[in-house]
């Protein structure tokens, strides 16, 4: 399924190329006839005025002129089309990379993890080769922090999840207005769309006391110097008009905005056309009755058209952008009360969409961030829609559980990609894994975390099939100590584990599915040993369940004191002086380790003695 995906986008991408060069060739040729009836028409005119054949030339230049402006227009639609395909080019070829994870061909999107989260820095979801650069491809920045708050604010309201998730399953085959919707943004310009700006333009004061008043006043003083100026040039009128040029500038001068609303309104009519372009495309879309994005559309907006409101918006807004160019402004405010009049027009626009335009936000964060996990399940055929479990708790109902088969990590390529089965099952249900440096440990943890992140995002998982409860997701895989915090490595562990048992006595919440990497590696063996076997046996009597790996074989005995606990391994294999590993999920404890061996085969001094065997049991 995933070829036949590669080869359409392929066959696309090949179609758009060759519509590119015709318009290419079409643009030469318009390019040669622009240059050809320029000089025949110069020549032509200019023979016959040379000849006194004024009423002809006039006809000839006129007409030369009327085909020449219509041949450049034919032209400059001819390079917007080239423009489009381009455009549209780009984005098939970002699908591509998204599918091959070639990183360097996915442009990286704005925007940080938090520091301190329960899982966002252990699954890798921001930063280069993270979850969201593979998933993002929003056009707003709504829509970038939409997306992010679904894959960080877990669980979901069950409610909320399966509003959410029919959205991206109705998004998922619609691929051609998902990549229209990104087109329209990308013709508008290259800057995701700042919904943030507009909304503080529209929300801030730009009242002036007695506008009306002032703007009427203004008004017969400019009609006034006008009619008075042309009576003094005609010579009916002593230069009378400078007595009302005079008021009209000192009122000027005492009701001028000066620099705050330049501030404010420049540039902004951009944004204002952008956003109007990209939610009058959805707007068009929606009107299909009995669809999740018609119901998304008339739940968020209602029967307002945000298009209409935001294309008036911006030409209000264009016209004070003319306070970029001084010269201009000064010019024509001194003909008539510019700034006053499209003043009062933004007070007006503030008035009638202020209180909307968070709705009209909010709606088209919701659509895109949906289009985002739709684009991702569009590019995974064979990844699986998760389906959860309906729990209550654990005495009421269903058992808390994650069962999952051929779960892979959706950020390792297809073809080095091992997949796994999980089985988990019940508060206090924990799977103790041991293993050889490099077997596969952490990269496990991640697959059942970002998978799980997925799913209750409403994504597709990478799965043959995948069911789980709501949970509360923690981990500790990757922890930093922090020098600014004074922080060592071992007390930030101490930290973050710490969290995580306290999660887990939250009784009125949602079970904590948890994911602990190598515990208490940053202290010794006597005493990691030791808080391990108290820090496990506390975790199976608390609201939680999940996987904690370990280098300390001694842990496997834990088996037989906690009952919901089971042990399970990776290993490695030796081969003509290498390890190879198959990455697979093995029952019980690991047999071998493999640090000394790693260390020979990387030239490191190794002392062997009786009780020390290379790929043996650890002590």
């Amino acid at each position: 399924m995933a070829s036949s995906r590669i080869a359409q986008l392929e066959t696309i991408i090949r179609r758009t190329d060759h519509l590119i060069s015709q318009g290419i060739r079409t643009s030469a040729t318009f390019t040669r006839w622009r240059l050809a009836i320029f000089l025949t028409g110069l020549v032509g005119t200019v023979t016959l005025y040379k000849l006194n054949w004024y009423h002809s030339g006039n006809l000839a230049l006129g007409a030369f002129l009327t085909i020449f402006v219509t041949v450049a227009a034919y032209h400059n639609r001819v390079e917007i089309r080239i423009h489009r395909l381009r455009q549209w080019k780009q984005i098939k070829l970002a699908h591509l990379a998204r599918m091959a994870l070639d990183w360097a061909a996915i442009v990286p999107r704005a925007g940080e993890g938090p520091r301190s989260h329960p899982y966002a820095a252990d699954l890798d979801l921001f930063g280069p080769h993270s979850l969201t650069h593979l998933l993002d491809t929003t056009v707003s920045d709504h829509g970038r922090e939409r997306l992010q708050s679904w894959l960080l604010e877990q669980p979901p309201s069950p409610a909320h999840w399966h509003t959410r998730q029919c959205l991206v399953k109705d998004l998922a085959p619609r691929s051609l207005f998902r990549d229209r919707l990104a087109l329209e943004a990308k013709l508008t310009g290259d800057q995701e769309i700042n919904g943030r700006r507009l909304a503080a333009v529209l929300e801030h004061p730009t009242g002036l006391p007695y506008l009306d008043a002032i703007l009427a006043g203004q008004s017969l003083l400019a009609l006034a110097t006008i009619g008075l100026a042309s009576a003094s040039m005609l010579g009916l009128l002593p230069g009378y008009w400078m007595f009302s040029f005079a008021a009209y500038v000192l009122i000027y001068f005492m009701t001028d905005q000066g620099e705050e609303l330049l501030e404010h309104a420049v540039g902004l009519h951009h944004e204002t056309e952008r956003l109007a372009t990209v939610l009058g495309y959805i707007e068009r879309h929606a009107r299909r009755r009995d669809t999740p994005l018609a119901s998304a559309w008339a739940n968020l907006i209602g029967a307002a058209s945000p298009r209409l409101h935001l294309n008036r918006a911006a030409r209000t807004l264009h016209a004070i952008s003319i306070k970029a160019h001084p010269l201009v402004h000064l010019a024509i405010n001194a003909l008539c009360p510019w700034d006053l009049w499209f003043t009062r027009q933004l007070i007006q626009i503030q008035h009638e969409i202020k209180t909307a335009l968070p709705h009209w936000l909010d709606c088209l964060a919701e659509i895109e961030a949906a289009s985002a996990l739709a684009t991702f399940a569009y590019l995974h055929p064979d990844y699986t829609w998760p389906a959860p479990l309906i729990t209550t708790g654990e005495q009421n109902g269903t058992p808390p559980a994650f069962n999952a088969d051929r779960l892979g990590h959706p950020l390792l390529p297809a073809k080095t990609r091992v997949a796994n089965d999980v089985r988990l099952k019940g508060l206090g249900s924990i799977h103790l894994i041991t293993g050889s440096n490099m077997s596969g440990k952490s990269t496990f943890l991640r697959t059942i975390g970002i998978n799980l992140c997925l799913a209750q995002a409403g994504a597709p998982v990478c799965a043959y099939s995948f069911e789980w409860t709501w949970s509360r997701l923690a981990c500790c895989i990757r922890v930093d100590d922090s020098l600014d915090a004074g922080l060592s490595f071992f007390y930030a562990e101490v930290k973050r584990l710490k969290t995580i048992l306290d999660a887990t006595k939250e009784r009125s919440l949602p079970p904590v599915l948890f994911l602990i990497d190598e515990i208490f590696k940053g202290t010794n063996n006597r005493e990691r040993l030791i808080g391990s076997r108290a820090y496990i046996t506390a975790l199976s009597q608390g609201q939680g369940f999940g996987l904690v790996s370990t280098h300390d074989l001694e842990l496997a005995e834990l088996e037989s004191t906690i009952p919901g606990l089971c042990n399970a391994h990776f290993q490695e294999t030796v081969s003509a002086g290498t390890l190879e590993f198959d990455y697979r999920l093995r029952p019980g404890p690991c047999p071998t380790t493999n640090a000394l061996r790693i260390m020979e085969l990387e030239g490191l001094p190794i002392f062997s003695t009786p009780n020390i065997r290379q790929n043996g049991p650890r002590e």
